[in-house]
């Protein structure tokens, strides 16, 4: 024989969302506040510079520059692309972190500046930027 009571049992749960919650902010304020630490931990240096001094080694940088006819210019230099390919192919063998800047002139169209990025692809080179300028302030 079961005797009822009027209170119903409650079963005791364990409610995950607020503790999910709750993790999601402390995460979040852990990582806003140690953004801030770096930032105060920085000193600022007047170190002094010398004149006479040049630099010795250029760092290995290929500026590639696109004109309005689509034509490759490599350091204001003009050159066609059986020679770019085998510039690019042998920089490339040289140092496989080579980075490549592709600058396109204001009057080039965006299938020109695509297709020496293709280009450039297919040379091997992964590290491929277009160079943007900043557009001047407007009052």
């Amino acid at each position: 024989m079961k005797i009822r009571t009027p209170i119903p049992e409650k079963k005791s749960r364990l409610e995950i969302i607020p503790l999910i919650d709750i993790m999601f902010f402390l995460l979040a304020s852990f990582m806003m506040i140690s953004l801030q630490m770096q930032i105060v931990r920085t000193v600022k240096a007047n170190l002094p510079t010398a004149t006479l001094a040049t630099p010795t080694k250029k760092p290995d940088i290929v500026n590639l520059t696109v004109n309005r006819d689509g034509q490759v210019s490599v350091d204001d230099k003009a050159m066609a692309f059986p020679e770019l390919l085998t510039l690019l192919t042998n920089r490339y063998s040289l140092n496989t972190n080579l980075p490549v800047y592709i600058t396109g002139a204001h009057s080039a169209t965006h299938g020109s500046v695509m297709f020496v990025l293709d280009f450039v692809k297919r040379a091997g080179i992964q590290r491929v930027a277009i160079a943007v300028k900043a557009a001047p302030d407007q009052p």
